[in-house]
């Protein structure tokens, strides 16, 4: 009988898309694992270490605690691919059809699923270093990673601060976590803590803050990771995004290791890495993904790969992320009806054009489709904010125009 995993971040409406999704797969002769609160890259990994035929996450990652979604992973703990989603969706327009009375599903919970997680994460870090000397702040978002992520890294033996592992349904993200680290921030310098380490509300994404209270976003970590591993021996090559800084891309090629840009989104940094074979990739808002660890962007898991650079280097992550100089980058959204193709329109081809002309190749432009909203961003790179600004403002004034 197929096995199907659910799993759920602590937004109050969990419980309702829990029964409803619990209720549908028992009704087509499916069995249920339910894992309760669980981060995003734990049902990836559980789902193949049960063999399920797929794990479904109720999340709606870093947003705030009325927004709610569904994610789902195939057997082998990998995010489906457009194909097959585009197979189901024409699939719900069918008739629906229900197993049999005799042939009906059942709901089993999991109750060892944090700690086969803990372990699992554990065991990515090496054996032989450990975290004795450390003090770090976890800030959990108030989300999945609650009662995971302060074990793990106190099992390794580091003295644990929590922050936003308190959820009640409501908070989750809330002046907390990833996408908000200003207290973080306050409490690493406060308490004399060598670093803090933010999670998402579940747990995919991470941002970490050193010792002086300074944001270390995902293309610092992932060069952390990547000039760690270079000196461990592996030179494979790493993914970024369209939206990965410069100074990253620059620093990468200063010590030699291949990179390449996909379009946004982590699917679209696996799908790059496993067509090469590489095993690093990531992006700026801190999904990071390890591919020789792990299915998926794994904030647990790239935090501790980051820990080993810095255990093993014996200095402190300040140090460690002097070897990247972020460009500054301008984005400012340009709204749109839809009904212009900017990457065909010749006046802004144009203006585009002299813009980079005047960057050289120490700058960017970057035009792009938002994929929530009826937008356009505008991003402009470069090495001096002063200098982008002016560039930056001319290219959207010719946007809204073109649009309008």
């Amino acid at each position: 009988r197929k096995l199907i995993l659910i799993g759920k971040d602590t937004r109050i409406s969990g419980y309702m898309f829990e029964s409803a999704l619990q209720a549908g797969l028992i009704s087509a002769g499916v069995n249920v694992g339910l894992l309760g609160p669980m981060p995003t890259p734990a049902i990836a990994y559980l789902t193949r270490t049960f063999h399920a035929q797929a794990g479904i996450v109720i999340s709606a990652s870093h947003n705030p605690f009325d927004d709610n979604g569904i994610k789902f992973f195939c057997g082998e703990g990998r995010k489906l691919p457009d194909e097959l989603e585009h197979e189901i969706e024409e699939m719900l327009e069918q008739s629906m059809q229900t197993a049999s009375s005799q042939t009906l599903g059942k709901a089993k919970r999991i109750t060892d699923a944090a700690g086969r997680y803990i372990e699992f994460c554990k065991s990515t870090f090496p054996a032989r270093y450990h975290l004795k000397n450390l003090k770090i702040v976890v800030d959990c978002a108030h989300g999945a990673t609650y009662h995971i992520a302060p074990n793990v890294f106190r099992e390794l033996g580091a003295q644990v601060l929590e922050m936003g592992a308190s959820p009640d349904g409501f908070n989750i993200n809330e002046g907390c976590g990833s996408t908000q680290p200003e207290a973080l921030q306050k409490k690493v310098v406060d308490e004399g803590a060598d670093l803090g380490i933010a999670l998402d509300g579940d747990g995919d994404r991470l941002i970490m803050v050193d010792e002086k209270g300074e944001l270390l976003d995902g293309d610092e970590l992932l060069f952390i990771i990547a000039r760690d591993r270079q000196k461990r021996g592996d030179s494979s090559g790493v993914v970024g995004t369209l939206m990965t800084n410069l100074g990253f891309e620059i620093a990468l090629r200063e010590l030699g290791l291949p990179f390449i840009r996909s379009k946004v989104g982590d699917r679209y940094v696996i799908e790059a890495m496993q067509q090469r074979g590489w095993h690093l990739g990531g992006e700026s808002s801190g999904h990071i993904i390890c591919d020789d660890l792990t299915t998926t962007g794994d904030g647990l898991v790239a935090a501790l790969q980051v820990l080993c650079a810095l255990v093993s280097s014996e200095g402190s992550l300040c140090e460690l992320k002097q070897g990247v100089r972020k460009f500054p980058q301008i984005m400012l959204n340009v709204r749109t009806s839809g009904s212009v193709d900017v990457q065909h329109n010749a006046r802004i081809q144009q203006a585009v054009s002299d813009v980079e002309s005047s960057l050289g190749n120490r700058g960017r432009v970057l035009l792009r489709p938002s994929g929530t909203e009826p937008v356009i961003r505008v991003m402009v790179e470069g090495e001096e904010r002063s200098l982008i600004e002016p560039l930056v403002n001319s290219l959207v004034s010719v946007v809204e125009e073109e649009l309008n």
